[in-house]
């Protein structure tokens, strides 16, 4: 008889990604990336084990944004003090905080909880093309389409 396969959270193996942001659209790498670090793309993929691997993007400050979003589209944030929301447009977010706006992205598309907040550590955004995991030896990862 043939049970089906769990994964358990010491015996999986992550490797270390690097996908290059520049000239990616930004739902369509965030999309990509967050299924990368859920481990779905692997046939070990358990659904409430983290299976995924280590994801470094680089070049984070050439994102696109389709249409009219660079105006129009808006990132808020809120202290919890009465009138104290501050609100920006995603040009601004592009061009002065591009690390924040791919990882706020990515933090959309992963579960609401304890796993999904152990599996964005294993995210690592860079602005320029430079990053410090050279000791991890990560191989190039080329996005589908």
């Amino acid at each position: 008889m043939r049970t089906t396969f769990m994964a358990k959270g010491h015996e999986v193996e992550r490797k270390w990604l690097v996908v290059d942001a520049e000239g990616q659209t930004l739902g369509r790498l965030a999309s990509e990336v967050a299924t990368l670090l859920r481990g779905k793309h692997k046939p070990t993929f358990t659904p409430h084990v983290d299976t995924g691997d280590h994801v470094i993007i680089i070049n984070a400050e050439k994102i696109q944004l389709t249409g009219n979003k660079l105006k129009d589209k808006l990132y808020h944030r809120h202290s919890g003090y009465t009138g104290s929301i501050k609100t920006r447009t995603a040009l601004e977010m592009r061009t002065n905080y591009p690390v924040k706006m791919l990882e706020l992205a990515i933090k959309g598309m992963l579960p609401n909880g304890p796993l999904g907040r152990q599996t964005i550590k294993k995210l690592h955004v860079y602005a320029g093309p430079e990053h410090q995991h050279a000791a991890q030896k990560p191989e190039a990862f080329e996005l589908r389409g």
